[in-house]
């Protein structure tokens, strides 16, 4: 269980930016580009889902593993790697943690699976097993809805500035709450830019 096992990468406080240092992890990945509410991320989403818990049940019991949460990186063609105010232009990689012993065989069982059931899952063709190294990393956890995150990512980036910190890797948010039950204020999402 990632969440409980490494801790400290997904329960920073919600008030202090703290430095981390992320060891690789291996996740599966869809890439796309536009806004979240566009309706390529939302099918990024619905492709990952499927896959993840097709793993998860070829896989156990030997070797069983929870669901990690929902990840993502945004990033776009801006300087500092990220315009909160332009989400149009916004490219992300929808993700979801799986452990290391996860391997491209058994990805490939896996969406055969999913796409013989004729499941909904639009971007099949698109998802891929990848080890994301992030190093040196600052974080926060903000809580609130998705659309208030902005004054959080201030203060990270100020952090950086204070610290003489510069931006190296993409913007990284991880969801830990659901939005279908939980109340907007209450949401909870660690946000994380690796730096140098």
């Amino acid at each position: 269980d990632f969440k409980k096992d490494f801790k400290a990468f997904f329960n920073p406080p919600a008030k202090q930016v703290v430095e981390v240092d992320v060891p690789p992890f291996q996740f599966l990945m869809v890439e796309g580009r536009g806004a979240p509410e566009g309706q390529e991320y939302p099918d990024a989403i619905a492709t990952l889902y499927p896959v993840v818990y097709t793993l998860k049940f070829a896989l156990k019991p030997e070797r069983d593993f929870a669901i990690g949460p929902l990840e993502s990186l945004w990033w776009d063609d801006t300087p500092g790697g990220f315009n909160v105010a332009r989400r149009e232009g916004w490219k992300w990689i929808a993700m979801i943690v799986v452990p290391d012993f996860v391997t491209q065989d058994d990805l490939a069982a896996a969406v055969d699976k999913v796409r013989g059931k004729g499941k909904p899952a639009a971007l099949l063709d698109r998802i891929r097993l990848e080890t994301l190294d992030e190093g040196r990393c600052v974080q926060i956890m903000h809580i609130g809805p998705y659309d208030a995150e902005t004054p959080t990512i201030r203060q990270l980036h100020d952090y950086m500035t204070d610290n003489g910190l510069s931006f190296r890797g993409k913007h990284h948010e991880i969801y830990l709450s659901d939005p279908r039950t939980t109340a907007p204020e209450r949401m909870k999402t660690v946000i994380r830019q690796p730096v140098h």
